[in-house]
């Protein structure tokens, strides 16, 4: 039985052959694509909830001006209002205050420290700048200088605290004059830094308000 010729169906099984085998590959390689960059996003979303929750809680150690360690902690637990970053800045602020050394540009560093951290208008701040008229540590320098050695820092209520140092006087051989013993009272507030100007001068945002202190005789 002789077959009977289609064009129709010849043409369409050559089709067929010649361009399923095209739109067949085509097919997978869109496909895989798709699989790729669905991968890809699946890879980046993994990175980004990875980074929002990670494990890694730096350590903070707040040092004086001379590297000595004052207070740490691991940083997501200490707070300007944290009582040993308070007790630190307070123990910074009054070695400032009182040194007196023959080094002008420490000098000046210490008294710009000690006002940085005045509050504005306060009693502290007239009782700091009646004392620098009276003490005045440059003209002192001249003759002796004052080394400060805090040994307690202890709040007496959550805004106050009362400071006991020492206070070592030597001429400028470095022969000891005198070693006095004084105990302070002082108050502080809170005031976090608002820019990055005030973040550099004092960033922990604490500021005294009032002082007192007396030699221990």
């Amino acid at each position: 039985m002789t077959e009977i010729h289609n064009p129709y169906l010849a043409a369409r099984h050559e089709w067929d052959e010649r361009y399923g085998n095209l739109i067949t590959r085509a097919r997978n390689w869109r496909i895989l694509a798709m699989l790729c960059a669905l991968s890809a996003l699946l890879s980046v979303g993994g990175v980004i909830w990875l980074s929002a929750r990670s494990h890694i809680v730096p350590f903070v150690v707040l040092v004086d001006n001379l590297g000595r360690p004052l207070a740490s902690g691991i940083a997501e637990q200490a707070t300007v209002s944290d009582d040993r970053l308070r007790r630190a800045s307070v123990l910074a602020w009054v070695e400032s205050l009182r040194l007196v050394t023959t080094d002008g540009i420490a000098q000046r560093k210490a008294i710009d420290h000690v006002y940085a951290q005045i509050a504005s208008g306060s009693e502290a701040q007239t009782f700091v700048s009646e004392f620098y008229r009276s003490f005045q540590p440059f003209k002192r320098a001249q003759t002796e200088t004052v080394s400060v050695e805090v040994n307690s820092v202890l709040p007496t209520s959550d805004r106050t605290f009362e400071v006991d140092w020492v206070e070592t006087t030597r001429d400028l051989y470095g022969t000891s004059k005198a070693t006095d013993r004084w105990k302070g009272s002082f108050s502080v507030a809170l005031n976090p830094p608002t820019d990055e100007r005030l973040a550099r001068i004092n960033p922990l945002g604490v500021y005294i308000t009032n002082l007192s202190w007396a030699k221990v005789l």
